[in-house]
């Protein structure tokens, strides 16, 4: 038996991927992370940073964010405590599903892991207070190919799981660009995701 589950979506290249979990009168155990077995699933992306965020209000929404080529960042996304509403944005130009978007439900309880390729922007909002979320990415942080979309955007037209009075935005986030003015650096290939 397989110790980890892989679950595909509409998007192909995104995919939702939960650790097994081995469990007894004291509790649980998981492998997290284990290169052998994400492998299978995730080809030959080798992450190189794990980054962590808590936010103390429901309703925190961060995104939506990437980086350019020609430092793009693949990303491995996890709750660790509480629970959020993750989301992927195909920015690929020639993909079939460009503009399209995969959200998912990721929760410290049940241990859901979202893969979110290079060429897509990617965001959250939290669903309960005091949430923390982390995450593996293949390229480190570049200030100058830091960018992002508007969270609320038309064209993209996401379905996020709570009302708009009540997201928390940074100032930064608050002032992202829309889709219909965004010029995508990132191209389709049938055969990978990398930009």
């Amino acid at each position: 038996m397989s110790d980890l589950i892989v679950k595909p979506t509409n998007i192909p290249d995104i995919i939702l991927l939960t650790p097994r979990r081995f469990r007894d009168d004291r509790g649980w155990f998981s492998e997290i992370y284990n290169e052998r077995s994400f492998a299978q699933a995730l080809g030959d992306i080798a992450f190189v940073q794990d980054n962590q965020a808590f936010s103390s209000a429901r309703g925190t929404l961060r995104g939506l964010h990437f980086q350019r080529p020609p430092k793009p960042q693949a990303k491995l996304v996890r709750a660790i405590r509480g629970s959020i509403f993750d989301v992927a944005v195909d920015l690929r130009t020639g993909s079939p599903t460009y503009g399209g978007w995969v959200g998912a439900t990721l929760t410290a309880e049940g241990g859901e892991q979202l893969l979110v390729p290079r060429g897509f922007a990617h965001g959250y909002c939290t669903l309960e207070p005091n949430t923390e979320v982390a995450y593996k990415v293949d390229g480190f942080y570049s200030p100058e190919c830091d960018a992002g979309l508007a969270w609320n955007d038309r064209t993209l037209a996401i379905q996020w799981p709570i009302v708009p009075e009540d997201v928390l935005l940074s100032e930064k986030d608050k002032s992202l660009l829309a889709f219909s003015d965004f010029v995508s650096p990132f191209r389709y290939a049938l055969s990978t995701a990398l930009a």
